[in-house]
């Protein structure tokens, strides 16, 4: 997805200490599975000056650069953020939701809970205002993700087609093309997302 985590902005507390657990989490797993930046770099399409910033907790990557770098580590964004959910089952603590995306008036994306693995299942709770839009670059083959809106109209956009969904209606979609959400209407749009991407 094209537009960075924009966690910095809110870079008190919660800002702060998921950018630091992205940082942690990616260098230990790269460490783990024996690979250098170099290495990375290659596998996940990331430039190296890149890899390095985000292990310095200097820099805070795209929600579609966390994906590319968590599929080249055989992990979850989940896992990168601290949100993924025990092997068999568990149940989080609180303030385990992580907000990776804020935006300019104010919307937000946040990683409620995620799978453990390279094959990544996903629940988000999305806001997006009047006027704002995100856009997401192409997923890996098979990704799949399922839409719920909850209140407003949520405009997904593909392929040059535009669907409109209301609240109270779902939607299903391939995902392995660019995309793109945006608030349709003069109020917000809040709606859960599940993605499933498989590795296997």
């Amino acid at each position: 997805m094209t537009t960075t985590v924009n966690i910095s902005t809110a870079r008190g507390a919660a800002g702060e200490e998921v950018i630091e657990a992205i940082s942690r989490r990616i260098q230990a797993k790269r460490r783990e599975r024996r690979l250098s930046l170099d290495q990375l770099s290659t596998r996940s399409g990331v430039s190296k000056g890149m890899l390095v910033q985000i292990e310095r907790g200097a820099t805070n990557p795209s929600i579609g650069t966390l994906c590319k770098v968590a599929a080249a580590l055989g992990a979850s964004v989940a896992e990168l953020v601290d949100a993924a959910g025990a092997s068999r089952a568990g149940v989080l603590p609180a303030p385990a939701p992580r907000v990776l995306w804020k935006g300019p008036k104010g919307g937000s994306a946040a990683l409620l809970v995620g799978s453990v693995g390279p094959d990544m299942l996903e629940l988000w709770a999305w806001e997006l205002r009047p006027g704002e839009r995100y856009d997401a670059i192409a997923h890996p083959d098979r990704t799949q993700e399922l839409l719920h809106v909850t209140q407003g109209r949520l405009a997904f956009t593909m392929d040059a087609v535009t669907f409109v969904i209301a609240a109270g209606r779902s939607a299903t979609a391939l995902t392995d093309r660019p995309h793109a959400y945006s608030c349709a209407g003069g109020r917000p749009v809040r709606f859960t997302m599940v993605v499933s991407e498989r590795h296997t």
